[in-house]
């Protein structure tokens, strides 16, 4: 019985050698409609998850659905985006989840990541459908509650239910940072632990 409850506490580790993040459709028109704390929310601690990515060496997936009606990436994430250089990969879609498009087949069997933080807007939507497209795949799926927004905070917190139903870890950022650091000191647990404060 031990070993079971110990390789399960294991499997919820993130390692950056397994790990992707995708961020889903944090987009100008969309992010306006979004409750506010939700909102406020997103843009403090998304620019966080692309900093760890950047430390960390993790790739980063980023969604728009229909940029042209919605909007680019928030200047706040863009702007975070920027620093990643190769591990940045984007695309366009109009299917509600990311495992729809024929664009993200090709970054998933590029990167070959089962571990997968996912974050992004509508919670309740394209956040949960990706979700649940990721776990169909076979993959470990982390989602911070903190680092996802729907129009209503009722609509979110049905869409990260319904991510745990389906086999997701709703967890925060803080959480998804310091299993990444795994240890105090050095440079990136000083510069993410401020970025966290």
């Amino acid at each position: 019985m031990l070993e079971s409850v110990s390789t399960m506490g294991e499997s919820l580790r993130i390692d950056p050698s397994r790990c992707a993040f995708l961020f889903v459709d944090i987009q100008e028109k969309l992010h306006g409609a979004m409750a506010d704390e939700a909102r406020a929310s997103v843009e403090r601690y998304v620019p966080v998850l692309a900093e760890a990515a950047r430390r960390f060496e993790i790739p980063v997936v980023v969604s728009e659905q229909y940029p042209r009606g919605l909007g680019s990436t928030i200047p706040a994430v863009e702007q975070s985006l920027s620093e990643l250089g190769d591990g940045l990969r984007r695309f366009e879609k109009t299917d509600f989840s990311v495992c729809k498009t024929e664009a993200f087949d090709e970054v998933y069997a590029q990167l070959r990541r089962d571990q997968w933080v996912v974050t992004g807007e509508e919670a309740h939507v394209c956040v949960y459908q990706s979700v649940r497209g990721l776990l169909d795949r076979g993959a470990r799926v982390h989602v911070p509650r903190d680092a996802v927004a729907s129009r209503t905070i009722e609509n979110r917190d049905v869409g990260l239910s319904l991510i745990e139903r389906a086999g997701g870890v709703v967890t925060s950022t803080e959480v998804v940072v310091f299993d990444l650091l795994q240890k105090a000191g050095g440079d990136d647990f000083k510069a993410l632990s401020r970025l966290i404060r």
